[in-house]
């Protein structure tokens, strides 16, 4: 298990950003993929063209997956694609606390305890040495 600091977070946030762009790009590919089945379902059209779309949804799907599972190699936890964010797991006075960020966020300015959530964050001081 390894822990951010919160130059470490932003170390590799550049990266992380980058990952999570491809993630949340296959997960509306696969909104996208279902509107269409949606639509060709109600219609009276034929298994010919539901079945290629329904494998494009397949594929999609595992794409997401394996871009979901990329970015959380890269140590942070995927707390929530639609609201673009991720949480770096940290410590604090040796409890464990989550660095977090916000999609558009440009660098990691927040954290939360465990058990608080995106409502809870606090800034992260400059010069706060207690972060790990």
């Amino acid at each position: 298990m390894f822990y951010f600091t919160a130059k470490d977070a932003n170390l590799i946030l550049p990266d992380v950003i980058k990952k999570f762009e491809i993630a949340l790009e296959k997960k509306n590919e696969i909104l996208k993929f279902e509107k269409k089945l949606q639509m060709l379902l109600s219609t009276a059209n034929t298994f010919a063209e539901y079945i290629p779309l329904k494998q494009q949804l397949n594929t999609a799907i595992t794409q997401f997956y394996i871009a979901s599972e990329d970015l959380e190699k890269t140590g942070v936890v995927i707390k929530s694609i639609d609201q673009g964010l991720l949480d770096f797991p940290s410590k604090r006075f040796e409890e464990d606390v989550w660095l977090c960020w916000k999609y558009g966020e440009t660098e990691i300015k927040f954290w939360h305890e465990k058990d608080t959530g995106f409502t809870g964050r606090k800034p992260v001081e400059v010069s706060d040495e207690t972060l790990v």
